[in-house]
């Protein structure tokens, strides 16, 4: 079997190919680090199985480059790989064309699994993210999901100018230098930015602060 591993770390694509080849010696795998390698990758390795596809990397905006792969090889079916659990996330990618939705906390023996499923013409989606669907719709008076999205777009109404532009450039998957760029600012300027929104969206990282702003409408998906 041959893979492509399209995520911008170097360590999370090593360990998808460590973890696979453990479990099944053998594998073949290409790596892709950003969109545009992911195309130039996939143009010159139309023989591969099963695309792993991570949704948020550098140049990529929201499902666009998982429908642009899906289009051009729809012999080819894609996974997405994501550190997001968000059932909308998954119901979207699969409307954009992907056979199944991987979480990067699955056990290894899952995320092999889902990929046999999907080389032989099925579709993942993980049970967990089935049952959040479900306890989503029989959800009570209080919608902690409504409650959410209250609460980000009242973080992000207290963004500064500056600060948005930084948030809406995150969403469309461009990395700090590429920022700084566009804004004609320094990268030690926009890191100041970025840590401000993750302060005010009381996220972990950038990309629970892209998911949590497209799922409020706050940015677009």
């Amino acid at each position: 079997m041959k893979i492509l591993l399209a995520d911008d770390h170097a360590l999370i694509r090593e360990g998808f190919e460590r973890t696979l080849n453990a479990l099944e010696p053998g594998m073949g795998f290409v790596h892709a680090e950003d969109r545009d390698t992911v195309l130039a990758k996939m143009q010159l390795n139309q023989d591969v199985d099963v695309i792993l596809l991570d949704l948020f990397m550098p140049g990529v905006k929201g499902f666009d480059l998982l429908s642009e792969v899906c289009d051009s090889y729809s012999h080819i079916p894609v996974i997405v790989i994501s550190g997001t659990e968000d059932p909308r996330y998954m119901r979207k990618a699969i409307d954009n064309g992907a056979a199944g939705f991987i979480p990067k906390s699955a056990s290894t023996d899952t995320i092999l699994s889902a990929i046999k499923l999907v080389r032989n013409g099925g579709v993942y989606i993980p049970p967990g993210m089935l049952q959040k669907k479900a306890a989503g719709t029989n959800a009570g008076s209080i919608d902690p999901a409504q409650a959410m999205t209250t609460e980000i777009r009242e973080a992000a109404a207290r963004l500064t100018v500056r600060q948005r532009e930084v948030l809406d450039l995150l969403g469309r998957g461009m990395a700090n230098k590429e920022i700084a760029r566009s804004l004609k600012v320094s990268e030690h300027t926009v890191k100041i930015h970025v840590a401000a929104v993750l302060r005010l969206f009381n996220a972990s990282n950038r990309t629970e602060a892209v998911v949590m702003a497209q799922n409020a409408g706050v940015i677009d998906i």
